[in-house]
């Protein structure tokens, strides 16, 4: 809703038609809660809850040498030594 001006509700309006202000959240649209003409809060939808992680998904699609564990040579390592965290 970027450059689009939001609906604003005044407390009162709000804890009176929250069900009504609800539906239209749920529809897509932004509701700015002011106190005495303040912003004061945003309701606004939740984004959707992607689906749950499936162990093994990339499997086939990725690829690992043989050898991706095995000790750096070393002139790739030397820029390393003494080097402490």
């Amino acid at each position: 809703m970027i450059g689009e001006a939001m609906r604003t509700v005044n407390v009162h309006q709000a804890k009176t038609h929250l069900s009504r202000l609800l539906e239209d959240v749920e529809g897509g649209e932004e509701i700015v809660i002011a106190r005495a003409g303040r912003p004061v809060a945003r309701l606004m939808p939740l984004l959707e809850q992607g689906e749950a992680r499936q162990p093994g998904a990339l499997r086939g699609r990725l690829w690992l040498a043989v050898d991706f564990d095995e000790p750096l040579p070393e002139r790739a390592s030397n820029p390393f030594r003494g080097f402490r965290l």
